[in-house]
């Protein structure tokens, strides 16, 4: 099944750019899972990387902004994954396994990063779900296109699924439910997708 999205790239970087790059994420990932998210610094990320603080701010701006890296970097290999992965998340698998798939790897992306995305609000810009995050309507718009639902606004139909998935519900669900554990809510809301999916696509 070929497959119309163009999910986009990185852009080049210098070598010892890029290699600052791995250093200081990895550097992230692992401070974070050691102390939470709500304990990463500028100063400290630099520090703990060996790097000087001036890297640090070329490369993120300011502290949400490695966050946001963060978040960026995951999501592409998240796309990855929707593109050439093993079906039926990738290509191979009939289009309402893929869709129902999708949406339950996207609830469970979502909700793992919950902790980091809230970390990348800054303000300044939209709820962050990745920077490629709006193509995850594109994906939705195509599997229902190849489910011939015959008399459907697909348009529409992608807009009001991808807001159940990208949109700000995973990232604001109420703290006592963010506080109960995460695989559970990710069960719970994978089992309503599947649900409303199903009876969406009912011949």
């Amino acid at each position: 099944m070929s497959q119309p999205v163009a999910w986009g790239h990185p852009r080049a970087e210098r070598a010892d750019a890029a290699r600052n790059r791995r250093v200081l994420l990895a550097t992230a990932r692992d401070m974070i899972a050691e102390q939470g998210a709500d304990k990463l610094t500028m100063d400290g990320l630099a520090e703990q990387a060996g790097l000087g603080k001036g890297t640090v701010f070329r490369r993120f701006g300011t502290r949400a902004g490695i966050f946001q890296a963060l978040l960026d970097d995951d999501e592409r290999r998240f796309q990855a994954d929707v593109l050439s992965g093993p079906a039926p998340l990738g290509p191979g698998a009939p289009p309402l396994d893929r869709l129902i798939a999708y949406g339950q790897a996207r609830i469970d992306f979502l909700v793992s990063h919950s902790q980091i995305a809230r970390a990348a609000l800054d303000g300044r810009g939209q709820a962050p779900a990745g920077s490629q995050s709006p193509l995850s309507r594109a994906h939705i718009r195509f599997l229902l296109g190849e489910l011939r639902l015959g008399d459907v606004d697909v348009d529409i139909l992608a807009t009001q699924l991808t807001s159940a998935l990208d949109g700000p519900l995973l990232l604001y669900l109420s703290s006592d439910v963010l506080a109960r554990p995460a695989p559970r809510i990710s069960e719970r809301l994978s089992e309503g997708w599947e649900q409303l999916i199903r009876r969406i696509c009912r011949p």
